[in-house]
């Protein structure tokens, strides 16, 4: 890749290295330079731009990442599409996010222009949570490099999602008679929403005297009764791999494989199994919903995962928790809700399927078939299949047979009486429609049958509120086209909208928060406003 300093001229087909206004707007870094942006640049008064120019073998930022995350992706994990060189990647399911460290390292280290950031291994996740970026930091990579970096990932997904396996869990809480006991109420509600967080579910609750034979019987009925793991509660802390508790496990026929761990709190925990159902002395501290080292065990035996020894001795990376003295289970544990900003963005979508047809001779167009189906199944086929949900069909004229045209397919809809008085009521009916915990939503035309999922989900990927990017429209030769995702910020504004129009003004009073998503095709510039447009449908 070649830097240099150009002049406006010799420019076209190069990639800009800094944002540059020209003519009221802004070229961001990243954009490949047009005849028409010489243009404006020239009209503009700028004689010179610095860019960069491919060399032959270079892969763009986009297609690398892209390539990288493919073979990165593995079980249970959502790549999202590359914008700006980033390619995400999102959890499909609750669980645990598995992956070899060394892995991820030896390829951070292999060259600088290409990185992954994940969230720490056996993290627990939820599903829709991002768990990793595939980040190109040039604009262009090496195909050298690239072709090493996707080599050391060619035998197998570099990260999983282990899924959490719905276990049922069985609970023995010992007692000393006569003794300070502790209420069994809060543990066995406490270990229930634990159980919970992780998929599993609490099926079996007992007590018994703090006597190995105790302990050992009444693991033998947890075992019975059909439960994937046993979890021993003792009256009194595990001090040695002789005391009660694993003595219990030993005489019901199991084995005590490890005793203490790294972790504080939660040091004293004890881990064994009987058969091929572990079974887990549980330290003090997990008779209290704060994080604690029972928790890091839990979540890996709830995903199906083995914890070894050496599982638990490696665990000291991150373990002080104790510092912390407030310690409440994180909010996405509590909830299943991932933040904003660790999640994937929630985008609905709104197909405007409402217009007249003025200038089709009496037709609907949206009726009409192209490539053998009906223009308004073609378009609404292409939403379903990107990464927006859900989606709303606004109809307006010839509302039964828009429906009809739309059997079967999982979408809304909402009718617009109004529909004869122009596009911005059929706008603001959707605009309505969209769900309270949407992000924001692409507004999609119904009459634009080229449109592909590929195109929508690169304006999802493009989305990004904390970056400024709450616009985003896609480009093709420098011309804006649809669809355009829009923000939930801008719902109030486009609910104000009235007469012919969509929110087009909209966009020119926010240029600052527009991000111009280029295209490789036109699809997103050709819409059917009349007969002589079906002339040519490929």
């Amino acid at each position: 890749m070649i830097y240099a300093d150009m002049p406006v001229g010799q420019a076209e087909g190069a990639i800009l290295a800094h944002g540059q206004f020209a003519g009221g707007r802004k070229l961001p870094k990243g954009h490949r330079i047009t005849a028409a942006d010489i243009a404006a640049l020239d009209a503009a008064g700028i004689v010179s731009v610095s860019g960069f120019r491919l060399e032959p073998g270079d892969v763009g930022e986009d297609e690398a990442a892209a390539q990288v995350a493919a073979i990165a992706t593995g079980e249970h994990i959502r790549q999202s599409a590359a914008f700006t060189g980033r390619c995400n990647l999102f959890a499909e399911t609750d669980g645990v996010l598995v992956y070899d460290r060394e892995r991820l390292d030896a390829l951070n280290l292999l060259d600088e222009a290409v990185t992954i950031a994940a969230l720490p291994p056996y993290e627990p996740v939820r599903k829709g949570q991002m768990l990793a970026t595939v980040k190109i930091i040039p604009f262009a990579v090496e195909g050298a490099v690239l072709a090493r970096s996707t080599g050391m990932l060619a035998d197998g997904g570099l990260l999983r999602v282990a899924p959490y396996s719905g276990m049922k869990a069985g609970l023995v809480e010992t007692i000393i008679p006569g003794g300070k006991n502790k209420p069994s109420d809060k543990l066995v509600k406490v270990t229930a929403e634990r159980l919970q967080n992780v998929g599993a579910s609490l099926v079996l609750s007992a007590q018994c005297s703090h006597h190995a034979g105790d302990v050992a019987d009444h693991i033998g009925r947890q075992l019975e009764a059909g439960c994937d793991i046993v979890l021993v509660a003792g009256a009194s802390a595990t001090t040695d791999r002789r005391d009660v508790v694993p003595a219990g496990i030993v005489a019901a026929g199991g084995a005590v494989d490890h005793f203490g761990m790294p972790v504080d709190p939660g040091n004293l925990l004890l881990l064994g199994h009987v058969g091929a159902v572990p079974v887990v002395g549980m330290p003090g501290c997990a008779r209290s919903p704060k994080v604690n080292g029972f928790d890091f065990v839990l979540q890996r035996l709830a995903a199906g995962l083995t914890v070894t020894p050496r599982d638990i001795m490696r665990m000291g990376a991150g373990g002080l928790l104790k510092e912390i003295g407030v310690r409440p289970l994180p909010r996405a544990q509590a909830t299943g809700e991932p933040t904003r900003a660790g999640r994937a963005p929630r985008i609905a979508a709104i197909v405007l399927a409402a217009g007249m047809s003025s200038r089709m001779g009496g037709r609907n167009k949206l009726l009409r078939e192209i490539g053998g189906a009906p223009m308004i199944r073609r378009t609404v086929d292409a939403v379903l299949a990107s990464g927006a949900s859900p989606i709303t069909v606004v109809t307006g004229r010839d509302e039964a047979e828009i429906r009809a045209a739309l059997s079967g397919l999982a979408v809304s809809f909402i009718h617009n009486p109004d529909f004869a008085a122009g596009m911005a009521g059929s706008l603001k009916a959707g605009i309505a429609a969209v769900t309270a915990d949407a992000d924001g939503a692409v507004v999609a035309l119904g009459d634009m049958p080229f449109v592909t999922a590929h195109h929508i989900d690169r304006l999802i990927a493009a989305y990004d509120e904390d970056e400024g990017r709450t616009i985003c429209v896609p480009t093709h030769d420098g011309k804006w086209g649809n669809p355009v995702l829009w923000s939930r910020r801008y719902f109030p504004e486009m609910l104000a909208i009235t007469g012919d129009k969509g929110a087009r003004e909209l966009l020119h009073t926010y240029a600052d928060k527009l991000c111009e998503v280029p295209m490789d095709d036109e699809g997103i510039l050709r819409d059917f406003d009349t007969p002589e447009a079906f002339g040519k449908t490929d």
